[in-house]
């Protein structure tokens, strides 16, 4: 997976129950260049990998910074994180991936968040800045305590009159405002979003109505509700002119790991996209959360930590 060791440089509460990590290299050396909009795996205290955003500005190779919300039944990770990593302990992280790219050739970005779902945006929100492109952030959340990086953005960003906050909403005010944010959007303008499923669908379905479906990006923290397994049925892989059967209740990169062959995979639940494989041949039942709808339509790749096949082999390549 390519991790190697940090040194905790800095540690703020954002909120009561949002911390921000300032991460450097151990040895010295600058972060490699990364797109805005990445996340990188970080391993914990206890050892287990999450996944956060890495939410300073791209073109800053100092230091990488990650917010961290302590999930109320955490199993260790970022409960961890908060209690027991202070500045100058060390950590492992992975290389930045990036699965929220920023469009090209957009006449204009609309960037909408809500709680942590913030800290991608802020990375985006930096990279176009220094672009000079014509972008606004929007930033829901339920009081401003409750709202990380506000002083952040409002005051040091360089660029607070393009960020517009929405504290205290019910869940009912939010399709008015959203509809006010894209009534100006067009056929080659784009929106990204992150925060909670529901209100990531209703992003979804607001800015749908005015743009192209794969002009909105969406970023998951959090797993989808389980797909019913019931009508799942075995099938085959192959790879490398090696057939192997995938049974009910397991998953391709299991089936294949138990065989010798490795594939990288870190969150298990199709949101990371660490675990993609190429489609050669087959028709895969896309059940994640990391491609894009125009990926899976396109069937030349797959999740292989969550997804199955919809015909009976798929023949797969490693990337």
């Amino acid at each position: 997976m390519g991790m190697f060791k940090v040194r905790v440089a800095e540690v703020l509460e954002e909120t009561s129950n949002i911390k921000s990590f300032r991460l450097k290299r151990t040895d010295g050396a600058p972060f490699d260049p990364y797109p805005a909009g990445a996340h990188i795996d970080v391993v914990g205290p206890t050892a287990v990998v999450r996944q956060y955003s890495l939410c300073s500005p791209p073109d800053d190779l100092d230091d990488y910074v990650v917010a961290v919300k302590l999930e109320p039944e955490s199993r260790g990770g970022s409960l961890a994180l908060h209690d027991h990593v202070q500045v100058g302990h060390e950590l492992e992280i992975s290389a930045p991936r990036n699965l929220l790219s920023v469009a090209g050739g957009a006449d204009r970005h609309i960037l909408v968040a809500a709680g942590i779902g913030v800290t991608p945006m802020i990375s985006i929100a930096y990279h176009l800045h220094r672009r000079g492109e014509e972008f606004e952030l929007h930033y829901f959340a339920r009081s401003r305590e409750d709202a990380a990086f506000c002083e952040l953005l409002e005051k040091r960003s360089g660029f607070g009159e393009r960020v517009h906050f929405h504290f205290g909403l019910e869940r009912e005010q939010q399709p008015a405002v959203l509809n006010g944010a894209f009534a100006r959007l067009g056929a080659a303008s784009h929106v990204y979003t992150c925060g909670p499923q529901g209100f990531m669908e209703r992003v979804r379905e607001s800015a749908a109505s005015v743009i192209p479906e794969d002009n909105v990006h969406v970023e998951h923290f959090q797993a989808a509700e389980p797909v019913d397994r019931a009508g799942d049925t075995p099938f085959e892989v192959e790879l490398d002119d090696e057939v192997y059967e995938v049974p009910v209740g397991q998953s391709i990169v299991q089936v294949l790991a138990d065989n010798g062959v490795e594939v990288d995979t870190s969150c298990q639940e199709g949101i990371c996209g660490t675990c993609i494989m190429g489609v050669l041949k087959g028709e895969p039942d896309h059940r994640d959360q990391c491609m894009s709808s125009s990926e899976k339509k396109a069937n030349g790749q797959i999740a292989a930590c969550v997804s199955r096949s919809k015909s009976p082999r798929l023949v797969l390549e490693l990337f």
